[in-house]
């Protein structure tokens, strides 16, 4: 049964993000609010969970995972670009996109996409999340909430509770947080292409 977790969208309560940050060092798949729908997480180096995630969305070994990030500092460290790429970042983020770009080493290879090399990226503008990430310290490895034979992100965390409590260890209710996927931006290349055009205003990149 998951434990579920009311956190103020504006002002998040300090002791339940300690909490929760603490859940998921001890390997806790949570479900958790962004900009952009709820997603799942977990540890970066939790294998366990993040099969665990595979088995909730019935995803491939093929599928991209996202790290989820709280500034372009930590990004440096999961991904290469170089100082265009940073000032299109810098102007862009925290808000409603997916940066695919080439993984550096520091990513953990079952993470990457097993042919291309490469690893989602996102900083969400909400408060919630960054709180979550300056508690941890690190990034969220992440997926977005989309169960199998959906196209959207789930956006209610009753409904979340009710469908997964006996697969998720907690549910984070930070309140309705929008019902469109991310926009998707190919940065894997030496062109940045547009590749899902969803929350995100795409004309900074095309």
């Amino acid at each position: 049964m998951s434990q579920f977790f009311q956190i103020h969208p504006e002002n998040p309560q300090v002791r339940l993000i300690k909490q929760a940050a603490q859940m998921i060092r001890e390997g806790a798949v949570i479900a958790y609010p962004t900009d952009c729908g709820y997603s799942l997480g977990c540890h970066i180096g939790d294998k366990a969970a993040l099969e665990k995630i595979r088995t909730i969305r019935r995803l491939d070994d093929k599928h991209n995972f996202t790290l989820v990030c709280r500034d372009l500092s930590e990004i440096s460290t999961y991904a290469r670009y170089d100082n265009a790429i940073y000032r299109l970042l810098k102007h862009n983020t925290p808000g409603p996109y997916t940066f695919i770009f080439n993984g550096t080493s520091e990513v953990p290879r079952r993470l990457m996409h097993p042919k291309r090399k490469t690893i989602g990226i996102r900083i969400p503008d909400n408060k919630i999340v960054q709180a979550l990430l300056e508690e941890l310290g690190e990034p969220i490895m992440s997926s977005s909430l989309i169960l199998p034979g959906e196209t959207d992100p789930m956006t209610d965390p009753y409904d979340i509770r009710d469908t997964l409590q006996h697969q998720l260890d907690l549910v984070i209710d930070g309140g309705f947080c929008g019902m469109q996927p991310t926009t998707v931006i190919g940065m894997d290349s030496d062109d940045i292409k547009v590749l899902r055009v969803g929350a995100g205003d795409p004309s900074p990149f095309e």
